[in-house]
């Protein structure tokens, strides 16, 4: 029989956490766009033990997304124009969502619109769903023409289409910010002052590839996002600035490729993190990243990983 200090740390680290009102299991959450919708990785990995599943961008209709190529592997990471590609909320909710309703895992939809009427009928839509947990409007994505960015590019647009999904949904309200800004802290606090409860950040950074045989872009769309390794300094660095402007939940995105990069958002303030680009090279990542926060803990003697969120000594 074990001792009562061998029982005590032994015990499992309780690894939940609190997403503006939404409790998680834990703080492991699939990147939007890089999960399909759950079906996709069902067969490498048990979706139970994820904290949240959220699904890839929906609008209010169909989409079929820039034409090809527009994915580009560069050294460090991938670049991508995919375009919201997506089957439109009705479609979703017809044939996807009832696959996700079996599993015991919170369901976030990332929206999309070209417009804040669109944005606002899909929250509104969404919200009368069982199955939905919370919704995550992108403002961010650099790969469409309108909408996306060009909501997220400046604090009164962000303010405007965070305020607008919030009148029209009960649910606890995600924004995703993109780094394509210069002070990402000022679009955070005014989705904050909006009603957001929470935020998430980055989407991808804007970048290009040349064919110097061709002398002609790669990607279709000729810029794309950049993901993976390579933004995650910088991803790193806009979580703590964010953290330290803004009272709301922040989750983590950008480059987290195994349990120590997680730990990092985690420590600097990130309350949750979201895996990407990972997924592509190991569609285990997520649970992987999960179980070494986990035995992270347990070598600090922690018993709750609340305890190590924002705990960064900067020397202040």
């Amino acid at each position: 029989m074990k001792n009562k200090k061998e029982q005590i740390n032994n015990s499992e680290p309780s690894m939940a956490v609190d997403i503006g009102g939404l409790i998680l299991k834990n703080p492991l959450m699939t990147a939007s766009g890089t999960f399909g919708y759950g079906k996709e990785y069902a067969p490498y990995i048990d979706i139970n033990r994820l904290g949240a599943l959220i699904v890839k961008g929906l609008s209010l209709e169909a989409r079929k997304g820039n034409p090809p190529p527009r994915i580009m592997e560069t050294p460090c990471g991938m670049l991508n124009a995919i375009g919201m590609e997506n089957v439109g909320v009705r479609a979703f909710i017809d044939e996807k969502l009832p696959f996700l309703r079996s599993f015991d895992v919170a369901v976030i939809a990332n929206i999309f619109g070209e417009t804040i009427n669109e944005y606002k009928k899909i929250a509104a839509i969404l919200s009368t769903v069982e199955g939905i947990h919370g919704l995550e409007i992108n403002i961010s994505c650099p790969n469409v023409k309108r909408g996306g960015i060009a909501f997220g590019a400046h604090p009164d647009t962000a303010y405007e289409v965070t305020g607008a999904v919030k009148s029209f949904t009960d649910l606890p309200v995600i924004v995703k910010l993109t780094p394509n800004v210069g002070d990402i802290a000022e679009i955070a606090e005014s989705v904050e002052a909006a009603g957001a409860d929470a935020i998430s950040l980055i989407n991808t950074l804007t970048g290009m590839s040349v064919d110097i045989e061709q002398r002609a872009p790669h990607l279709k769309n000729i810029t794309g996002g950049l993901s993976g390794p390579a933004i995650k300094p910088i991803a790193l660095r806009m979580v703590w600035e964010v953290v330290n402007r803004v009272s709301i939940p922040v989750i983590g995105v950008g480059g987290i490729i195994d349990a120590n990069d997680a730990l990092e958002f985690l420590i600097v303030g990130a309350r949750a993190v979201q895996i990407g680009t990972a997924n592509f090279i190991n569609p285990r990542a997520t649970l992987d990243i999960l179980e070494g926060i986990d035995n992270y803990l347990k070598r600090h003697h922690m018993k709750d990983i609340n305890d190590l969120i924002g705990t960064l000594k900067d020397g202040r």
